[in-house]
């Protein structure tokens, strides 16, 4: 339950990212895979300090707290994938001229 708790806080601020330029590395679909991927391993990592083991929270052990653990990451991976994108963009193409 703690997994989707984190999947869903990363869906939800990966919606925010229409206010940001298209630079994202893959475009809106990587800015999507970073906030999941970065969602869920803050989750798992947070969770797993917390607890001293490395697991996903159940159904009784899921309370807002654990699926707020998922925003820090979500946040970090959009901003991973985005500045990757502007460093990928910002290098000259092959071919073209100066």
């Amino acid at each position: 339950m703690g997994m989707l708790g984190w999947v869903m806080v990363g869906l939800a601020i990966w919606h925010f990212t229409i206010w940001l330029p298209d630079r994202f590395w893959g475009g809106i679909v990587g800015a999507f895979v970073g906030s999941l991927v970065g969602g869920i391993l803050t989750g798992l990592l947070i969770y797993g300090l917390k607890t001293s083991s490395l697991h996903v929270p159940g159904l009784k052990t899921t309370d807002i707290a654990v699926v707020l653990y998922a925003a820090p990451g979500a946040v970090l991976g959009i901003a991973a994938v985005y500045f990757e994108g502007v460093r990928r963009g910002s290098a000259p193409a092959a071919g073209r001229n100066a």
